[in-house]
């Protein structure tokens, strides 16, 4: 494997971008053409695969995600890209495998109940399912990779091909090398089963610690798509400088950067948020927002009298906090989800989908553990807060006390 890449694999598909229009719960992005793969050299197949698009590189998400706040009803389909066509919504797939932070119960009522979830997202139109190869805790790391594998493998081969699996690679210390990088995203693949992936994304960034370790990482991320093992590349956790450092260093050898993950809610609107959806734009690299909900937070589930206390000892401790400092808002989305037939969360994650424009998307990424959540997610597409509405939320949570806590590993 000279410098980390693998050869090109054989075969070619054509996804064209989605076409504009609205999106409401129960729309599905159109078909997308998929060339079924041959063994891998040297190997037999290791499941469902994806043939390399023409020139090996796939190109950034692009136009088409709404037309942002006081678009109305009927706001764009989605991030429609030269490579990477997303739909207007993805999945988030964090609480899959964690004990910790969501008490997930690995073997039992939980798989069965996220199989019914990853089913409901895909038919509904949120079949953009974003996980992590460190999701899942002590035995169980990586096992949100598998549910997900084991989830596509279990439908039609027609509806497989309506569903794109994005997977985040953790800048472990030992990961020095672009090659281990590439063999990270190998380990990852044989968790889910395929020969290769829609989206590979560097987990976070090192910039703040280990700042030589970057440039390996992202020759990682290149050799990845002209390897064919990813149809396209992201980064997470990346703030605008470091950003379009690696935006530079990967386009220099022909690779786009597609997206761009942050977490983004109306608790989680700072300057480091705006300037980074700022160079998202500049750029062309969608923006995909994580934590829409600030851990449940914002889905009203939490703030009623006699609401039941959240799974998991991390959100038992946050999500409280939140709620509670955060009266003001959480009326505020009351008030308009009344208004407007909708829910509270349904309101929150609409706020995300505001923030986005013609040829600049955000793509708000929700988790779900129930197919009942994932119906009331879906219920966010196809639609757009007035920029009155907009402004209300957000003056709303100035006024409340408490933030989400940023993440860690978050760059500048």
């Amino acid at each position: 494997m000279a410098g980390g890449a693998r050869g090109a694999r054989g075969g070619a598909r054509g996804r064209g971008p989605l076409a504009p229009g609205p999106a409401g719960p129960g729309a599905r992005p159109p078909g997308r053409g998929r060339a079924r793969r041959g063994p891998a050299a040297g190997g037999a197949p290791r499941g469902p695969g994806r043939a390399p698009r023409g020139g090996g590189a796939a190109g950034a998400a692009g136009a088409g995600a709404g037309a942002g706040a006081g678009a109305g009803a009927g706001a764009g389909a989605g991030a429609a890209g030269r490579g990477l066509p997303l739909p207007e919504l993805g999945t988030g797939t964090w609480a899959w495998g964690n004990r910790l932070v969501w008490g997930y119960d690995a073997g039992g009522a939980d798989d069965a109940a996220l199989r019914e979830t990853f089913r409901a997202c895909a038919a509904g139109g949120a079949g953009f399912f974003d996980t992590g190869d460190s999701y899942g805790t002590g035995a169980l790391e990586g096992q949100s990779e598998r549910l997900l594998g084991r989830f596509l493998r279990e439908l039609p081969e027609a509806e497989q091909r309506e569903v794109v699996l994005a997977t985040k690679l953790a800048a472990y210390p030992t990961r020095l090398t672009r090659g281990s990088m590439v063999a990270a995203l190998e380990a990852s693949l044989a968790r889910m089963g395929r020969e290769r992936t829609e989206l590979a994304q560097l987990h976070w960034s090192t910039a703040m610690y280990a700042p030589w370790q970057e440039r390996p990482m992202w020759d990682g991320l290149g050799d990845m798509v002209e390897g064919g093992l990813a149809d396209a590349v992201g980064v997470s956790n990346y703030g605008p400088r470091q950003l379009r450092r690696a935006h530079a260093h990967l386009a220099a050898r022909g690779v786009p950067l597609a997206t761009c993950q942050v977490q983004f809610s109306l608790l989680s609107d700072t300057r480091l948020q705006r300037e980074t959806k700022e160079a998202c734009d500049e750029l062309g690299v969608a923006l995909v927002a994580y934590s829409p909900l600030a851990l449940g937070a914002l889905s009203g589930a939490y703030s009623g009298a006699g609401a039941a206390a959240p799974k998991g000892a991390l959100r038992r401790l946050l999500v409280p906090y939140l709620v509670n400092g955060q009266r003001p808002l959480l009326a505020a989305l009351e008030a308009v989800a009344r208004e407007r037939g909708k829910t509270v969360a349904q309101v929150a994650i609409n706020w995300c989908l505001c923030q986005g424009s013609p040829g600049a998307p955000v793509v708000p990424l929700v988790g779900a553990r129930t197919p009942r959540q994932a119906r009331d997610n879906l219920g966010a597409a196809g639609w757009r807060l007035s920029a009155a509405e907009v402004a209300e939320l957000e003056a709303a949570a100035r006024k409340g006390t408490a933030r989400m806590t940023q993440n860690a590993f978050q760059s500048q």
